[in-house]
């Protein structure tokens, strides 16, 4: 009797891992799903490579007290592309936390499609100085402060050959329970450049993963949704290194899906002149997730 109930069990188990596997290829198959990350990567590609993406981000220049000089020639602190600018483009004043720019005589550099001779600026790309094809804005890093530059023309968006994905695979696409905390949790991330940055989490979440129990604390977004930053197990072993990105919808009824098939590189998995955070100790996953967005530099090199 005990070899029959064994024989049974056996039976069993080996009928569930087939019911599942079988329940896992269907939802692969399932056209629209597989449409709608297939569209979700490729307008993530597309928005790399606009006027506006990160691959025209082309220079990150720390600002020093006292005077800045920019310009395409190298005797400059802050040097631009070649053949980009004028070789003496003007002064970034750097006094008291503000920053302050003064053009060369003779040479036309505007702010919003204005004259600007000597401005004050004010944090944010919508407030770059602008000459030719490039624009220069105040950017944080941590507690520091530098002048960010763009380049329509920027080498990395000219040599930009496409992201690489893992296999879509439902079974990485996973309801959790998420906890609210009583008030929003302050955490301070390291970023890739050594610099503090100060977020807030509004929870954690649990959920099951390939048979492992995990637990995340996401940051908070605007409009309610959460923002994971994570590592793995395939992080360097196929996936990028320092991090990798998923956001997910608000939760409601106190559960969240979260879809690993839709996780995506930070900026600095393409760009040398970006600030990305890295994650904490409890966001660095031992399971691995081979789903969403491949190391692009392993991929390209």
């Amino acid at each position: 009797m005990k070899s029959l109930r064994k024989h049974f069990q056996a039976v069993g188990a080996a009928f569930l891992l087939l019911t599942l596997a079988l329940l896992g290829a269907a939802a692969a198959e399932d056209p629209d799903y597989v449409t709608s990350l297939k569209n979700w990567q490729a307008e993530n590609e597309a928005n790399l490579k606009k006027d506006s993406g990160w691959l025209t981000v082309a220079g990150l220049y720390w600002l020093r007290e006292g005077e800045n000089t920019v310009g395409a020639d190298a005797s400059n602190d802050f040097v631009l592309p070649e053949g980009s600018a004028p070789g003496d483009v003007g002064v970034f004043d750097f006094e008291d936390r503000k920053a302050t720019f003064r053009a060369a005589d003779g040479v036309t550099v505007t702010q919003n499609g204005e004259p600007a001779t000597r401005v004050e600026l004010e944090m944010g790309e919508k407030h770059a100085v602008a000459i030719g094809e490039l624009k220069m804005w105040l950017h944080y890093s941590g507690p520091r402060l530098a002048i960010r530059l763009r380049d329509l023309n920027s080498s990395l968006r000219k040599e930009f050959t496409g992201l690489k994905w893992f296999a879509v695979d439902p079974r990485y696409k996973v309801v959790a329970k998420f906890t609210p905390y009583a008030e929003p949790k302050k955490v301070d991330l390291l970023n890739v450049l050594g610099d503090i940055e100060s977020f807030e989490s509004p929870g954690y979440v649990d959920f099951e993963l390939m048979g492992t129990s995990v637990r995340m604390e996401p940051l908070s977004t605007r409009g309610g949704g959460l923002w994971f930053v994570f590592r793995d197990g395939t992080s360097g072993k196929g996936s990028y290194p320092a991090a990798r990105f998923l956001r997910t919808e608000k939760p409601e009824n106190g559960e969240v899906v979260i879809d690993f098939n839709r996780s995506y590189n930070p900026p600095c998995a393409y760009n040398p002149h970006t600030t990305c955070p890295v994650p904490t100790k409890q966001n660095r996953l031992k399971v691995p997730v081979e789903a969403g967005e491949k190391n692009y530099h392993e991929n390209h090199s």
